[in-house]
């Protein structure tokens, strides 16, 4: 069992690069099953999320080379089973995606339900309800999700919710299907726009992916490919917090500033300067944070994934802030954490208030879910004395090599081993 111990109170210099994106990553994997072809897919962040969804795709045959860190080569020809293994599947969200990749390819796919952060349920039913329009039949048993049809045809779906899981699902469905597919009141994320970007260049016919209505022409094959996944915009927002609550001065580079425009107009209202490039924001602080609230959103809103890291940054504003988590149940588990720290909170349902204070101070924490543990490595970068986090498996899942990157922009972070304890010892 590792830990993180970081001794706060440097100021965040110099510049980082952000790596691909994790949300587009494990929707594109999987969609290379579609393809009868090889496909290379280009800047691919080595986050365990990702390892995880390349395990299952060799786990059902396909072949798998990495040219070199970043890029990844699959041959999804010789998978030879619709079934996901349970085991390998259980532990990572994504691994939904299999559903619509293997129904798309199979007319016929079994695999477990979502795992990933624990921070409320994950309904599936509007994916459900999308495979059903498309002429698919499903039964839950065992845990696990099993979906067939004899044939898939185009239809019009509507979604009760705005849903990243079931538009992906549906889009991975629908390519290959017969005829004109149509989803109504589609996820609008940049990674959905990824995804169809990526199945386009495979021979898809995907039109209007960003906007609230999709349209899939269905075709009767998909070749091999090569495609570059855009930068992580969650990624970006992070080092972006990270240089505020630090009072530092971090050009963010390999990013696409529109992504970050909910985050970069947030900051902005809490008085931290941010310089646009092309592709790159200058991220600085020198005077104190004012207050302000937050109201979660699907995109163009502010990001639900960045509520746990903006939340450190309202802790330590002057005056009163608001938080109103509209995506996820159970997001404030992380909230026990930032109060051992000194943070003033209180939370009541999907609102939590935020009374700012002069400054957090060093405490034992650990990192609840992915986007918790981040928001703990901005809480120990800015706090006073040296802060252990643990769990930071759930870190190294959506963060590439975060440990070297906030190195090199002047924090005193370094891991440690702690050994786990001997039954003997938990008696």
């Amino acid at each position: 069992m590792d830990k993180f111990v970081i001794k706060g109170g440097n100021r965040l210099t110099g510049e980082v690069s952000i790596s691909g994106a994790k949300n587009a990553a494990i929707a594109i994997i999987p969609a290379a099953i579609l393809a009868d072809g090889v496909c290379i897919i280009e800047n691919v962040p080595n986050i365990t999320d990702v390892s995880s969804i390349t395990r299952i795709l060799y786990d059902m045959g396909a072949k798998i080379r990495h040219i070199n860190k970043s890029t990844l080569e699959i041959d999804p020809r010789p998978i030879h089973t619709h079934i996901a293994s349970y085991e390998l599947a259980r532990h990572i969200r994504g691994s939904y995606y299999l559903l619509g990749a293997l129904l798309g390819r199979f007319n016929h796919a079994v695999v477990t339900m979502p795992g990933g952060c624990d921070f409320g349920v994950r309904p599936i039913d509007q994916h459900l309800k999308g495979f059903a329009a498309l002429g698919a039949e499903y039964k839950l048993e065992g845990g696990m999700i099993d979906v067939r049809a004899n044939s898939l045809k185009g239809a019009n779906i509507y979604l009760d919710v705005v849903s990243v899981g079931a538009t992906v699902n549906i889009m991975l469905a629908a390519v290959k299907a017969n005829g004109l597919t149509v989803i109504e009141n589609a996820a609008k994320e940049p990674h959905i726009v990824d995804l169809a970007n990526f199945l386009n260049s495979m021979g898809a016919d995907i039109r209007g992916a960003g906007t609230d209505v999709i349209k899939i022409y269905g075709v009767e094959r998909l070749v091999g490919t090569t495609y570059s996944i855009i930068p992580d915009q969650i990624e970006a927002g992070t080092y972006m917090v990270a240089a505020a609550a630090t009072c530092g001065d971090v050009l963010v580079k390999n990013i696409i500033p529109k992504h970050l425009e909910s985050i970069s107009a947030k900051l902005e209202e809490m008085g931290v300067q941010i310089e646009e490039f092309d592709d790159a924001l200058r991220v600085s602080r020198s005077g104190s944070l004012t207050k302000c609230n937050i109201k979660t959103m699907p995109h163009p809103g502010f990001p639900t994934d960045m509520q746990p890291q903006i939340a450190v940054l309202l802790s330590i504003a002057n005056g009163t802030s608001i938080i109103n988590e509209s995506v996820w149940d159970n997001r404030f588990q992380y909230v026990e954490e930032l109060k051992r720290m000194g943070a003033q909170i209180s939370v009541d349902g999907r609102l939590a208030v935020i009374e700012g204070v002069d400054h957090l101070n060093a405490a034992p924490v650990k990192a609840t879910d992915l986007r918790a543990g981040a928001a703990m490595l901005i809480a120990a970068l800015a706090a006073s004395g040296t802060t252990q986090i643990e769990g930071i498996n759930q870190i190294e899942r959506g963060y590439e090599n975060v440990e070297d990157k906030l190195r090199a922009l002047g924090s005193d972070i370094r891991r440690i081993h702690v050994p786990e304890p001997t039954v003997a010892q938990a008696i």
